[in-house]
């Protein structure tokens, strides 16, 4: 991992996560495909391709990067299995699972301002 310089507009990013508790939470869910694939496992354990399946738009490389991070977030659990040929599963962490209310209000507020949208 690269050191940040001080100096730098991403080192001043990176300070704002840790003086602010919503920025650093927004920062763990940031991100195009973050919330997609949170709703996804959501539901259930997935694999690679499954999550592929339902996300036909992302590319293999982006959801593997995504994927991982992720994990290195702590929002999502890999589980690969000692069979020929290898399973790799993923799922939400307790902490990812924590994030269900939020994507439900998340999905309501949608709904609500969709309409708000389509009436104008």
């Amino acid at each position: 991992m690269t050191k940040t310089k001080e100096t730098s507009t991403h080192f001043e990013n990176k300070m704002n996560l840790n003086e602010c508790d919503q920025i650093f939470a927004v920062g763990l869910i940031a991100g195009q495909w973050t919330l997609v694939i949170c709703c996804h496992l959501a539901e259930k354990k997935l694999r690679f391709g499954e999550l592929k399946k339902r996300i036909p738009s992302i590319t293999e490389r982006m959801l593997t990067l995504q994927l991982r991070k992720m994990e290195e977030g702590g929002l999502v659990k890999r589980t690969v299995y000692a069979e020929v040929p290898p399973r790799v599963e993923y799922e939400l962490t307790k902490s990812g699972q924590e994030l269900r209310p939020i994507l439900k209000q998340l999905e309501e507020w949608g709904k609500k301002h969709r309409k708000v949208k389509a009436q104008k």
